[in-house]
């Protein structure tokens, strides 16, 4: 199997991080484990250094200003030394065998640029969880939760990583926007086999307000809307263009690198 480096953004989170190492550590394939304290006040960096003296595999990051979820992700991923990266926020957890599952369909699939693990919603709602549609937005919403997510690391810094736009720090929505341009460019697979990360719910959570605005039970701000909208476009447009570049770039098979003119004061 094909190792991982998994990366889990932290702010006060020091109630369920423990949670979540303990379900990366079970992972054979979790070679690396990058917990980064993105300036939390509570016990958050001190479970995070209790579990690194534990299992060497656990690593800690600490950024004494918080700059947001996306900013923590990204210098996390400059860090990584493993060629696969796994995300799994701090109150999120893997489920024994998912990280077997996104090893092994990469390994198999080399052309495939990422993999996405089926979501279980744990603690939701009743009114969300046994809503007629709850199924297909649950679909829909794994395809872009960061914790669902393993992808080669190449391709995450080719499409430059996380979008650090104040607007997605504030609102939410990096995420989404880093799903569409992977999806246009690359594909977005997901394993519908079996449930393989488990989002706990609790008040405020992201996910929430995505299910009750497409469910039909909040009203989306029309201004939040156009603004997600906007900057998503302009983030897929910028990965597009770099991974258009990219392609662009190359030297022919066996060829010998050019020879730089000489000075003129060299013979």
């Amino acid at each position: 199997m094909m190792p991982i480096s998994i990366i889990i953004p932290c702010l006060q989170m020091a109630a369920t991080l423990g949670r979540a190492l303990e379900s990366c550590l079970i992972q054979p394939e979790a070679a690396q484990i990058i917990v980064v304290d993105d300036g939390s006040t509570d016990a958050s960096i001190e479970v995070a250094q209790h579990y690194g003296r534990l299992d060497a595999r656990v690593q800690v990051l600490r950024m004494h200003v918080n700059g947001g979820v996306a900013a923590a992700r990204n210098w996390a991923a400059m860090h990584a030394t493993e060629d696969l990266l796994g995300f799994i926020d701090a109150d999120d957890e893997y489920l024994p065998g998912a990280l077997a599952a996104a090893s092994g369909y990469l390994q198999r699939c080399p052309g495939e640029a990422s993999v996405r693990l089926d979501v279980d919603y744990a603690g939701f709602p009743r009114a969300i969880v046994e809503h007629a549609d709850f199924d297909k937005y649950a679909a829909i919403l794994s395809n872009t939760v960061p914790s669902s997510l393993v992808i080669r690391r190449a391709v995450y810094r080719a499409l430059g990583g996380f979008p650090l736009d104040a607007f997605f720090r504030r609102v939410g929505g990096e995420d989404g926007a880093f799903s569409w341009a992977l999806s246009r460019l690359f594909g977005n697979r997901r394993l519908i086999d079996a449930k393989r990360v488990r989002q706990h719910y609790h008040p405020a959570i992201h996910a929430e307000r995505f299910f009750r605005i497409h469910l039909g039970m909040e009203q989306p701000v029309h201004q939040e809307v156009v603004e997600a909208w906007r900057l998503s476009q302009r983030f897929v447009a910028s990965a597009e263009a770099a991974i258009a570049q990219l392609r662009a770039l190359h030297s022919p098979a066996g060829a010998a690198p050019p020879v730089p003119p000489a000075s003129p004061g060299s013979r």
